[in-house]
Parts: C-alpha cells; sequence; structure tokens
C-alpha cells in the first residue's frame, strides 16, 4: 500500500498522491550522520533491498523478480541534516548514488518520472485523508494564528494581482514570479506568531513583505500600504522559564529550533556587573533526561580575555539536601548572597581553550577533582552540556540552585547574574 502512487479526484481535476516511507527518510534525517559513511549508505541500500524481498514475498509464488515496479519514496527537509554528517554529506552521498548506480534492482527517479511511465490505477477516496504534517499532525504550525493568517492573506493578494496579469509569464517577467516563489515558502509562517521565535523574527517579518513588494513592482502595480507595516510587533521575549524539555546540539551555533523551549534570562540594567553595554547578552538554560543545558550570547565578535572574563565558573547548591559543601574556590569572592553561598559542585570552563574542570566539595570545606563528561562549545555562543551523572548524588524531583561567575586565573571579576538559577531535576 506504501509504494505506489494514488489518484484523488477532486473538483479541480485529479492529483497524484504518494506517501513517503516515513522510517527511511528518518533514518537519513537523524541516524546516519553518526554512522560511517559508507556503513552507512550500504545500510539505506540494505533497507531498500528488504523491501524487495517482502514485496517479492507478497506476490504469486514461482517468480524471482517483481512483477510490477514499486515506488519507494523518500522525503525529508533536504537543508537540515547535512551539517551534522561529515564533509556535509558529501562522502555518504557520493558512496550511496555509487552504490545504487551499478545496483541491477534499483533506478533512480523523482516522482514526475515514475508517474509519467506509470500513472496512478488505484482511486484513493477524499475521506480517507487527513492532515499529514510531522508536525502534530496538524497544519497549525503554519496557519490558524492571527500573524499567520494576515501573511497568507498578503500573500492571495499579490497571487490574485499576479492573475490579472497573463501576460507576466514565468518566461516574459520572471521577476514577478522568482518574488511570489520566494514568498510561498513555508519557513515564514513557522516562524509567524505563536510557537516559534528567533532573534531574526523582524528581519524574517520585513525580508517576506520586501518579496511581496517585489512582486507588484515588476507589474508595475502600487504596493499596498500593509506592505509597509509589519505583520506583527517585534517585542523582546522577556525573562521566563523553560517551557519543556529541550535536546540541543553542543556546537556553539545556538541553533533557535534547539533552545525555543529553554528559559531565558536576560542580562543588563540593575543586575550588577554585567550591564547593558556587556557583551554577554542573555543566558538560557534547560534540561531532558540525560543533561542540564546552559546558553550564553554574545555580542557579535566579542572575544573571551579581550571584551570578557576567560574563565566562567558554574556552582551548584542543594537547599535541603544533606551534602557536603564548600565555599567556592574562588579568591576574592564577595562577601554577599548568594555568593557567600556554600556548595557542592563546581565547574570551571576556560573559555579561551575551551577546557573544563570539575570538583565536588568534600568534608571539612575541601574540594576533590572529579572526572567530567560535560561538553562545552563556543563559536557564536556559548552551549554547555552537564550530564546528570556528573553530579552523582542528585535525585528526580530535587531542586538545584547555581550561580555563574566570570574568573580570571581563578580571581574573582564579576557575575553574570546576581540571583540564582532554579533548575529541576528531571
Amino acid at each position: 500500500m506504501l509504494y505506489r502512487p494514488y489518484r484523488l479526484e477532486t473538483l479541480y481535476g485529479d492529483l497524484a498522491i504518494v506517501f513517503r516511507d516515513h522510517r527511511i527518510s528518518d533514518l537519513i534525517g537523524f541516524t546516519y550522520a553518526a554512522m560511517e559513511p559508507r556503513r552507512a549508505a550500504t545500510d539505506l541500500v540494505g533497507q531498500l533491498e528488504a523491501i524487495t524481498r517482502t514485496l517479492k514475498s507478497r506476490q504469486g509464488q514461482g517468480g524471482t523478480g517483481l512483477e510490477q515496479p514499486w515506488l519507494v519514496t523518500i522525503a525529508l527537509d533536504g537543508e537540515n541534516c547535512w551539517e551534522f554528517y561529515e564533509q556535509d554529506g558529501k562522502p555518504f552521498l557520493e558512496n550511496l548514488y555509487q552504490i545504487l548506480s551499478e545496483h541491477p534492482a534499483i533506478k533512480l527517479v523523482t516522482v514526475s518520472e515514475y508517474l509519467n511511465q506509470f500513472p496512478p490505477t488505484l482511486t484513493l477516496p477524499a475521506d480517507q485523508l487527513h492532515s499529514g504534517s510531522w508536525v502534530d499532525g496538524s497544519f497549525t504550525t503554519w496557519i490558524g494564528d492571527p500573524a499567520k493568517n494576515r501573511a497568507w492573506d498578503m500573500l492571495t493578494q499579490a497571487r490574485q494581482v499576479l492573475a490579472r496579469h497573463p501576460e507576466a509569464t514565468p518566461e516574459t517577467n520572471p521577476d514577478a514570479w522568482e518574488a511570489l516563489y520566494a514568498a510561498e515558502g513555508s519557513d515564514w509562517f513557522w516562524w509567524f506568531g505563536e510557537g516559534h521565535s528567533s532573534n531574526q523574527d523582524a528581519m524574517f517579518d520585513q525580508l517576506f513583505r520586501e518579496h511581496l513588494a517585489t512582486l507588484y513592482q515588476a507589474l508595475n502595480e502600487p504596493i499596498p500600504v500593509e506592505l509597509q507595516q509589519a505583520v506583527e510587533l517585534h517585542l523582546g521575549q522577556g525573562d521566563h522559564t523553560p517551557s519543556s524539555f529541550i535536546h540541543p546540539i553542543i556546537d556553539g551555533h545556538g541553533d533557535e529550533q534547539d533552545w525555543d523551549k529553554a528559559g531565558r534570562i536576560e542580562i543588563g540594567g540593575a543586575r550588577g556587573t554585567m550591564h547593558q553595554s556587556s557583551p554577554i547578552q542573555r543566558l538560557w538554560y534547560g534540561v531532558d533526561h540525560l543533561n542540564f543545558y546552559l546558553r550564553v550570547d554574545f555580542k557579535t565578535g566579542a572575544k573571551p580575555g579581550v571584551d570578557f572574563p576567560a574563565e566562567l565558573h558554574l556552582l551548584w547548591f542543594y537547599p535541603g539536601h544533606a551534602v557536603p559543601i564548600s565555599p567556592a574556590p574562588i579568591v576574592e569572592m564577595p562577601d554577599k548572597a548568594p555568593f557567600n553561598y556554600q556548595f557542592h559542585h563546581h565547574l570551571g570552563i576556560n573559555l579561551i581553550s575551551q577546557s573544563r574542570w570539575f570538583q565536588e566539595a568534600e568534608t571539612w570545606s575541601r574540594w576533590s577533582t572529579k572526572h567530567s563528561r560535560a561538553q562545552v562549545a563556543l563559536r557564536s555562543c556559548l552551549e554547555i552540556a552537564v550530564p546528570w551523572a556528573d553530579l552523582q548524588e542528585v535525585e528526580p524531583d530535587w531542586n538545584l540552585r547555581l550561580i555563574l561567575v566570570l574568573a580570571e586565573e581563578g580571581r574573582y571579576v564579576g557575575y553574570l547574574l546576581d540571583s540564582l538559577i532554579s533548575v529541576d531535576v528531571p
């Protein structure tokens, strides 16, 4: 049922519909990047061969070949996964296409090429279909929110204007059509309204409206006044606590989708040593069942040891739990709360070398060095993952408190926040 096209009858004519192989698509998107390229390519072809064997077993007896050609549709967000592959996927794709090009029983085709040779023969009743988005099985990520709907209305109006110009074909007026195609990308509507946000929301808003304005200009039509106004107000998100688990990739790039459910704290103003002019702008934090995560955003071009101190120290204490504690192992710490508290775990990070050291408090106010599997990456931002396994005594539902201190060669320089970050252990 999965590996064939279907015909869908509509009021506007018949459509051909295919369904993707979800499993194989996700192997490319989420699994093969961690495998050796040749082995990953061989595994994918093995998946296709397994489908062939299954199809043969379900057809008439006696034949060793397939009685009809079948279509395995592999479809995924084409741009998202390759940054996690070796050399952006080049070795994997070269191996995959070499194997497939030499394979006697598998032919590479586009959907159109297949349909041209083997048009769908089975009709799919429309009442058996429902929305097939990978986000909650609905389209609410792209439509329904007032801001998203305003953007759709703007796009609809522009399409209607273009339809009134039959002389403007893709050949005679490519600028108008290219602008339309650019504005029809679904990512604009992903970012509008509730659900997703980034530091570039205002820029995305402007670019979307500029594409539509280009269409009107190419047709010598007046540009609607609403295209000169933002689709939505772009106010700062402000401070907020985590809304769900997060699972960021620790690479120092701060992918917005990785952190959109994280807690956020703006740095500046009356918060102390890190004022609004500071190169350190905000903190993000969150958890999953494996790690505590922290992200620090800097102004563009800011460098550790030049624009801000070279060491960041994370200090945890566990209120209400009987564990050994000790004063922070940092010289000249302020004698005021919360810096004069006594702590149980300490993670120090050299932001220049990205090396780190981990300590645990013992009795008699001493610290002992422990092995740590914490991950640290600093590029456009600082990202840190501290495994719960490092914080060995913690138990589910414990509440931990954290402070962040800046230092030079172990000597206190300042703090990112003069209050505590509260973290609940999953």
